[in-house]
């Protein structure tokens, strides 16, 4: 099996041998090579017990992390729901033709089946990875995105592709970064497309599940993604083009050369760092090589058109089955980046509640009533999200990635030849 917070604590155990290495046998004064032994042994027993309970504590926080965020987005509905005039939307609700939820949820996983073709093709720098092993750590981290703060399956991904593929976890770092600069690239002209739109109502202000949103913090978040956009394109570019690469590797080396030259152990420990800190810029650019090839590159954005557009017609699929919120095409593209957006502010795990709020802002700006605009994005929302998080499960069970469990066994899959895990 492979636990996602363990692997962690397993890498760990680098850091430790790294640590242990620094002190050169000439520092270390034994009487003879048998007190070098036992102390030796001493101190691998030691390691073990320290790694074993901290194999417990990371296990336990990541069960309570997910505990505590099912719980979090419990509570933010409750309080989101404390202020919504649930008797008018629970008629709405009962108006709507949940038949459509079929059909809208087959073109949601069909977006992720292209989501992992292009992940697939930006990895293949880095190794042959077959469909399957890019589909189960790529569903596993946007169900982690789904149930946990701070966008962590972002970080599983590369864990998991590590744990099962033998690709370092920075080069799957850099092919996650490249696919999202893909996707954020692809939403800021978007936005320019629509902004015609949303600038129509420089005034609108709307207040849904006691979050008040208004075209001035539209603008905010827009901003922000922008800027980052622009410094994370920066720094890709940094690192995938050699000769800038090479000049920050030689700016690091020229930092901590002086340092790593003193023959003590301090010296020494900057020394293997600074080396470290070069092969994780090496293994990150791996990941970043795809877009050095004319052919990948353009196969990778035409797969993110077709992600994206497959994304914006979710809306207007189940929209029939949903009174009160017919618009055109493009007044649904504008409906989705204006949520895309504003789910880019801080918010809970799952989004609920900001997700829904930015949902009316984006139908007002079309005239659609508040109620419509609530019952259609509340569900909307949990047909976009729930297939996902089920899917997630399921690659998690397939594989064995089982986050929740709590052991301290052993996994046999451990010592397993590269690729034979988690088929």
């Amino acid at each position: 099996m492979v636990d996602v917070a363990p692997d962690l604590i397993r890498q760990g155990i680098d850091v430790f041998e790294f640590n242990f290495s620094t002190q050169s046998l000439d520092e270390i004064k034994f009487e003879n090579i048998d007190a070098l032994a036992d102390q030796i042994r001493r101190d691998i027993d030691h390691a073990r017990e320290i790694l074993l309970g901290l194999r417990w504590t990371m296990n336990r926080k990541l069960f309570t992390s997910l505990i505590l965020g099912a719980l979090l987005s419990g509570l933010t509905l409750y309080l989101a729901f404390r202020n919504v005039p649930v008797s008018a939307l629970l008629h709405y609700l009962s108006t709507i033709n949940y038949w459509w939820i079929g059909p809208t949820v087959i073109v949601v996983l069909a977006s992720f089946v292209l989501r992992v073709v292009r992940w697939q093709l930006i990895l293949r720098q880095a190794g042959t990875v077959t469909y399957w092993h890019a589909f189960h750590p790529l569903m596993i981290g946007f169900m982690m995105n789904c149930v946990l703060p701070g966008r962590i399956g972002e970080l599983a991904r590369p864990i998991i592709l590590k744990k099962n593929q033998n690709i370092p976890v920075a080069t799957g770092l850099g092919t996650v970064a490249a696919e999202r600069m893909f996707d954020f690239v692809l939403l800021i002209g978007l936005l320019v497309l629509v902004s015609g739109t949303i600038t129509a109502r420089p005034d609108l202000a709307v207040e849904a599940f006691g979050i008040r949103l208004t075209s001035e913090r539209l603008t905010a978040a827009a901003w922000m993604m922008i800027s980052s956009s622009i410094g994370l394109l920066i720094f890709l570019a940094l690192i995938a083009i050699p000769r800038s690469r090479n000049m920050i590797k030689a700016l690091i080396r020229g930092v901590a050369n002086p340092i790593a030259s003193q023959r003590n152990s301090f010296g020494r420990t900057v020394g293997r760092l600074t080396e470290f800190g070069i092969k994780i810029i090496d293994n990150f650019s791996i990941g970043l090589q795809m877009v050095r090839n004319p052919v990948r590159l353009f196969n990778c954005i035409a797969l993110t058109l077709m992600i994206w557009g497959l994304a914006a017609l979710t809306y207007p699929l189940f929209a029939l089955g949903c009174p009160g919120v017919a618009l055109d095409m493009s007044g649904w593209i504008t409906v989705m980046v204006v949520i895309c957006f504003f789910i880019a502010l801080p918010s809970v795990p799952g989004f609920w509640g900001l997700w829904e709020a930015a949902g009316v802002f984006a139908l007002a700006l079309f005239g659609v009533a508040e109620k419509d605009a609530l019952g259609f994005t509340l569900v909307n929302h949990a047909v976009q999200m729930f297939p996902v998080i089920a899917v997630g499960l399921i690659s998690a069970w397939l594989t064995s990635v089982n986050i929740l469990r709590l052991s301290f066994n052993t996994d046999p899959m451990d010592n397993a030849p590269s690729g034979t895990k988690g088929v």
